[in-house]
């Protein structure tokens, strides 16, 4: 016989555990203790381990040291009722949320929003068990691809008309807000 040229075979480190000496983490994996460092080691990566004199000097010296943890109990917290307006003091490392006017004009549909909803009438005339929402959107998503500009025209001309009239209450709206703001402004100076 020729003679083998594959690696002299390694010394491993063997640790005698007992099915009582596992310790068991919550995903499952099996951790024992190495008698040498008295470290908690994963049994797959036993073999891996490796015990230095530094990490022994350096667990002698943990052992020594022994902290003392104190818990600080806190005052209960009240728990504040949330509100819409601006809080006086901002939070840290958050940005401060814009409070929305409830008096500022939405925003007007798309031409494919006009669309929907007509389709959504015509869909439910046509099904009226039907109550799954996304056959509706997928319905009309198809159709609306389907379209001509000319079928369109009708859906476009009416999203512009929409939009001219939300751009006049947006203008207005702003230009009563800038009065506010002014009246205001007057009001904290003579103060």
């Amino acid at each position: 016989m020729a003679p083998s040229k594959t690696n002299p075979p390694r010394t491993r480190k063997r640790v005698e555990a007992e099915t009582t000496a596992l310790k068991r983490a919550k995903d499952g994996s099996a951790f024992t203790r190495c008698e040498a460092c008295n470290k908690d080691v994963a049994v797959g990566l036993i073999d891996m381990h490796s015990c230095s004199l530094d990490s022994m000097i350096k667990m002698n010296l943990e052992a020594q040291v022994v902290e003392k943890v104190t818990e600080v109990q806190k005052p209960p917290v009240e728990r504040k009722k949330k509100s819409n307006a601006v809080s006086s003091q901002p939070k840290k490392g958050k940005k401060e949320k814009k409070v929305k006017d409830p008096n500022k004009p939405k925003r007007p549909p798309s031409a494919f929003f006009v669309f929907m909803d007509d389709f959504r009438k015509q869909f439910k005339e046509a099904n009226p068990d039907s109550k799954n929402v996304s056959a509706v959107s997928k319905g009309a998503g198809e159709k609306w691809k389907s379209m001509s500009e000319e079928e369109r025209k009708p859906y476009l001309d009416k999203a512009a008309e929409l939009k001219a009239e939300y751009e006049k209450a947006l203008e207005n709206f702003n230009a009563t807000s800038e009065d506010e703001e002014k009246a205001t402004e007057e009001e904290g100076a003579d103060e």
